[in-house]
């Protein structure tokens, strides 16, 4: 039987939070990798804006 996986984000309602996926350079080989994230609806273009080193 399959297990069922429930995430539980304490301490915020589920409709505040939108999922990201942003697109990153890698700065040795160049390729491109995603990275995905719960972020808040307020703090969702200070995380795009933000460069990953």
């Amino acid at each position: 039987m399959a297990k069922k996986v429930v995430a539980a984000f304490k301490g915020v309602a589920t409709k505040d939070l939108t999922k990201v996926i942003k697109m990153v350079k890698s700065p040795k080989t160049g390729a491109y990798t995603f990275k995905e994230a719960m972020i808040p609806n307020e703090k969702i273009k200070e995380y795009i804006a933000a460069k990953e080193i």
